[in-house]
């Protein structure tokens, strides 16, 4: 919150007014007449009594030979460093700078703080939500920022999304973490892809291989689908659900848990939508796509199919290979295989089966 430097001293018109009149050998009384104006009204203007109207600077402009907009403009700076000058206005420095750290008022209607009371309660509750003492803190969290970033309305989203999983995290019990266990561990989760309400299995399998599960649905100006990070020593994986098919929730997962199977250092915030760009982005999709389906297989199954492929050939190749028909549908429409807009029944939605894992709305009384 920095300060922006203003002058220390701004004069009122009247005392320009005062100069031009003495430049010229004028009273108060022959302005008032050139005017048109009662003489106690040019008195209240250059005694900072009456302010200059536009009506006024016109008159002024015409009796000077200036401007009407350098007395309008003149009037507006002394307005304002008088109004500074009888109240800086703190208070709305403060919550701007509130506003600036988290999206206040989504974290509000989701229940994340609470948002009534003074400023200092309010101040009190932003800091207790991202473990700061104070707002000009930076705060720490799993995923790093940079601090030049921090106000910008994205960023403010994203750290406050990060923070809201790390809390729910920090509730959860999980087993010890071993990282061959949960890769050996793959192919009986996947076990679970065969059908969409199977889904619901996954939260309690990861917890048991020491992996913390959280589902916090996105916020405004996000635009993720899930990320990875460690939390005092356990794994988190942590899911938008910001498109609720099932293709999407399978590979937005296993893209999370690549991360941590292939122990890549540092956080990830992972919007699936952006090309991936660096190689531990694009090691993460290439091991979530195998994982799902082997690429042989596919490949066998799309040259034997093409170029027709109709719901039952999609339906009977899903079976064979264990997994749902929509994780196909989608395989096959991201490699743009099939147009985007065909078999997307079969892309169904997974959230009714992972409502006790989602994160809800809880508004404080």
């Amino acid at each position: 919150m920095e300060g922006q430097l203003r002058a220390a001293r701004v004069p009122p018109p009247g005392r320009i007014i005062r100069r031009e009149l003495d430049a010229r050998g004028w009273t108060q009384k022959d302005l008032a007449h050139i005017m048109d104006r009662p003489e106690q009204t040019i008195s209240q203007i250059v005694n900072a009594k009456k302010r200059i109207t536009p009506e006024t600077a016109l008159q002024l402009a015409a009796a000077f030979g200036t401007s009407a907009e350098l007395w309008l403009n003149m009037e507006a700076s002394y307005q304002l460093h008088q109004a500074r000058d009888e109240e800086d206005n703190p208070e709305i420095r403060r919550k701007s700078w509130l506003y600036s750290l988290v999206p206040l008022t989504e974290i509000c209607k989701r229940g994340w703080i609470r948002c009534q009371g003074t400023l200092e309660e309010m101040e009190r509750e932003v800091c207790n939500f991202l473990d700061i003492a104070t707002p000009d803190e930076v705060p720490q969290l799993a995923v790093s920022f940079r601090q030049s970033d921090i106000g910008d309305p994205e960023v403010a989203a994203e750290m406050a999304w990060v923070k809201r999983v790390e809390h729910l995290s920090e509730r959860q019990r999980v087993e010890d973490f071993d990282r061959g266990q949960l890769e050996a561990a793959m192919p009986d989760l996947l076990v679970y892809a065969a059908g969409a309400r199977e889904v619901r299995r996954v939260p309690s399998f990861l917890q048991d291989l020491g992996v913390h599960f959280v589902i916090v649905p996105h916020l405004d100006k996000t635009y993720l689908d899930g990320a990875a990070f460690r939390l005092n020593g356990n794994p988190v994986v942590a899911l938008t659900l910001r498109h609720d098919r099932i293709d999407n929730f399978w590979f937005t997962l296993l893209h999370e848990l690549a991360h941590i199977v292939a122990d890549h250092e540092g956080g990830y915030l992972d919007d699936l939508e952006e090309e991936a760009d660096t190689p531990e982005e694009i090691e993460a999709n290439r091991l979530a796509r195998n994982w799902l389906i082997d690429p042989d297989a596919l490949q066998v199954f799309v040259t034997a199919t093409e170029p027709y492929f109709s719901r039952e050939k999609v339906i009977a190749f899903a079976e064979h290979v264990g997994r749902h028909p929509g994780i196909v549908v989608g395989r096959l429409q991201y490699e743009e295989v099939i147009p985007w807009k065909n078999l997307r029944e079969l892309l169904v939605p997974v959230t009714r089966h992972l409502e006790p894992w989602i994160d809800t709305v809880v508004p404080h009384n």
